[in-house]
């Protein structure tokens, strides 16, 4: 059985746009150099190019729908909210205001609207890979790890039972948080963080004029022996016994980024993968294939170049 991944017969329309565009786009190193090595690059018509075009339309298409039903919901007063719930809900709450504010005209407000179609867009993908791929690593970390296998399935066994995880007995399962935190160490979705200068910044001896751009080398600082000693290549989760803050400090683990430009998903993100491995452990045993090889690539996001394939065996008959 092969590990989480991105599904290839989604069960929805969104998740097949989404789905689709990421596994398109992600194919990007491997466009023609002769129609990505300059600016002009996204004016040569190509068949790369044209399906790009074609599976934004079908996306910005799914969000429009979208908008267009939180905006019902408004309308029929279902909500005690001005458009329901969640980040599109807060999106256009707050273009709503804007405009009655009298913040700009037709076009002003249209303008809003396609940074909303942008922002749902940036969600779908920043959501859709990473999370799948924060559990594929764990699993691989479990299955070679059946020691910490053991400590989180018997810890899951004892705060929920036979029962799935409740949102409360979630917050008690602390090692399996460790183990998450220490595949998210190793294994960081996104490894690098661009940023950018908005004023003269200096740094000791360093000098950050205004706009220049800033790459922050996540995987390097996970993986820096001076911050996380002399197996910071190896997967020892008690090192996040103290917690997250308390064990890497400030600007050590850097997952989700940091700062008030951090990743607004994170609680989300370590929610579903405490509910998905919760359930994972408490009805299968699982070990790594002899297939596996291990080869992790960075294309845009950390993955495993050959997959991640695991034998699950149900603990009950």
């Amino acid at each position: 059985t092969s590990s989480p991944g991105p599904s290839s017969t989604p069960a929805t329309r969104p998740a097949s746009a989404s789905s689709t565009s990421w596994r398109t786009c992600s194919a990007s190193p491997r466009a023609p150099a002769a129609t990505s090595g300059s600016p002009a690059a996204r004016y040569f018509p190509s068949k790369y190019r044209r399906e790009i075009g074609r599976l934004n339309g079908e996306l910005e298409g799914v969000v429009l729908e979208s908008i267009r039903r939180s905006r019902e919901i408004a309308d029929e007063g279902r909500t005690t909210s001005t458009y329901g719930r969640g980040l599109l809900a807060m999106l256009l709450a707050e273009m709503e205001k804007k405009k009655e504010k009298g913040a700009g005209d037709d076009g002003k407000f249209s303008y809003d609207t396609r940074l909303v179609i942008d922002e749902c867009k940036t969600f779908f993908f920043a959501g859709h890979e990473t999370s799948a791929l924060l559990l594929t690593w764990t699993l691989m970390l479990l299955a070679t790890h059946p020691e910490w296998q053991d400590k989180a399935r018997a810890e899951v066994s004892q705060v929920c039972g036979d029962d799935p995880p409740s949102a409360d007995q979630l917050s008690k399962l602390t090692v399996l948080q460790m183990i998450i935190h220490e595949t998210l160490r190793l294994y960081p979705p996104a490894t690098l963080l661009p940023r950018m200068a908005f004023e003269d910044i200096r740094l000791g001896d360093l000098h950050l004029p205004r706009g220049l751009s800033v790459w922050i080398p996540v995987l390097a600082i996970h993986h820096d022996e001076s911050i996380w000693g002399a197996d910071a290549h190896e997967f020892h989760p008690e090192r996040f016994a103290a917690g997250r803050r308390s064990s890497a400090g400030a600007g050590r683990f850097l997952p989700f980024a940091a700062g008030p430009r951090n990743c607004v998903g994170q609680a989300y993100a370590l929610f579903e993968a405490k509910v998905v491995l919760a359930m994972l452990l408490a009805n299968f045993r699982f070990t790594i294939s002899d297939d596996y090889r291990h080869a992790p690539v960075n294309v845009l996001t950390l993955r495993p170049k050959y997959g991640v394939p695991v034998h699950l065996r149900p603990l009950r008959p």
